[in-house]
């Protein structure tokens, strides 16, 4: 999401599960308000490992986020989220942490933590202290329980980096890290990878975190294991054209738009790139080979980052995106690559032509060969409400 000082922000998780385990028992959610200009992450890790921990994670991250949607009391919002938790027959204790991030559309941001390792703020390449605070609960059920909060006013190239306790806790038990990593090595390493790698993306810092942290547990994770990373960056701006203009004497304006474009450009059809490259007078060289076999090849146009066939691949787009998770892996594919470029995107303008192309009207053809534009309005849903992506869709 772009905010008014025009800086976007960048929200990625990255997580591991315990080894042996199917599910992840840490829970993370993220959301738009659109109203409000606001965005709102929320990272729960419930007690133990598996299914009860991720039942626990997911309830306890849930009433986070529509509370804090909501405006609710901090100390309120913790109260009633303790107080609903199961209690575990065992060791007598409801539990389940939470850090609840919560970013205004001026770049005001509140951090709410209990019990997860105390996040890391960067501004720039250097370590930020918020000034945090304590609250302390007082009902009689968690009386003495602290609430970490702090409020700051974000800047360009700051960066929040937040984890659950399998981060901090990695390599526990080894001749390295007897008492784990630890929460002041952690934050070194972010250093020094922020220093090396200045302009990476949430997505990727995340996963180094990850990586780093299996690796100290042996490559077999100890613990569930999630970090999360916030980048209050430039926008990446992105163009994705797909079909002709509906009446052929805007052939060159439609050209125009992209040649204007600045940014990253996809093409997603064969007439729209010929007609693109007629009018433009560009250098246009079919592929002839895929690596994805239910979809043709890419092809090369000067000045153009991608260019696919249309439909079939936004098709495919969009059921990737559906079925996209954190453990996901994108292949190498026409699909893929539209979808590696829209996630290293924020702000993604689609410039949709709406010629008629007589192929998609063949009820032989298979279901999902859907016209363009229902196709075209699934993709900038899932952009906008799943990924946090910033779309605009123009028609021609």
């Amino acid at each position: 999401m772009e905010l008014e000082n025009s800086f976007f922000i960048d929200v990625e998780c990255r997580q591991n599960n315990h080894v042996g385990e199917i599910i992840c028992g840490d829970v993370f959610l993220s959301q738009k308000i659109k109203e409000e200009g606001r965005i709102v992450a929320v990272l729960s890790d419930g007690m133990g490992s598996g299914v009860k921990a991720n039942v626990l994670a997911t309830l306890t991250a849930s009433m986070a986020m529509n509370f804090t949607i909501e405006h609710r009391e901090v100390a309120r919002t913790a109260e009633i989220i303790m107080n609903t938790l199961p209690v575990c027959s065992v060791r007598k204790v409801s539990y389940s942490t939470f850090t609840i991030i919560d970013i205004e559309d001026d770049g005001t941001t509140t951090i709410v933590e209990y019990d997860n390792p105390l996040c890391l703020i960067m501004r720039g390449q250097e370590e930020f202290d918020p000034g945090w605070e304590d609250l302390v609960l007082n009902s009689e059920k968690n009386r003495g329980k602290k609430i970490r909060i702090c409020k700051f006013k974000a800047k360009l190239e700051d960066r929040i980096f937040f984890w659950s306790d399998g981060i901090v806790q990695a390599g526990m038990g080894s001749r390295a890290f007897p008492f784990g990593w630890g929460r002041e090595d952690v934050g070194e390493y972010v250093k020094k990878i922020v220093n090396y790698r200045p302009f990476a993306s949430s997505g990727k810092l995340a996963q180094k975190i990850i990586n780093m942290a299996q690796l100290h547990d042996g490559d077999k994770p100890k613990d569930d294991t999630s970090c999360g990373v916030i980048y209050y960056r430039e926008p990446r701006k992105l163009l994705l054209i797909t079909g002709p203009p509906f009446d052929e004497h805007n052939d060159f304006e439609f050209s125009l738009k992209v040649k204007r474009f600045k940014g990253r450009k996809i093409i997603a059809g064969g007439t729209t790139a010929e007609v693109v490259a007629r009018e433009l007078a560009l250098k246009f060289d079919a592929g002839f080979e895929s690596e994805d076999s239910e979809l043709p090849p890419v092809s090369f146009m000067e000045g153009i980052s991608l260019v696919t066939e249309g439909i079939l691949t936004l098709g495919k787009v969009a059921r990737i995106l559906e079925n996209y998770n954190v453990n996901s892996r994108l292949a190498n594919g026409p699909a893929d690559q539209i979808i590696k470029m829209l996630f290293e995107s924020d702000k993604i303008h689609i410039l949709n032509g709406t010629r008629i192309n007589v192929a998609h009207q063949d009820p032989n053809l298979p279901v999902e060969l859907e016209i363009r534009r229902t196709v075209v309005k699934r993709v900038v849903r899932l952009l906008e409400e799943k990924f946090l992506k910033d779309v605009t869709i123009e028609y021609m």
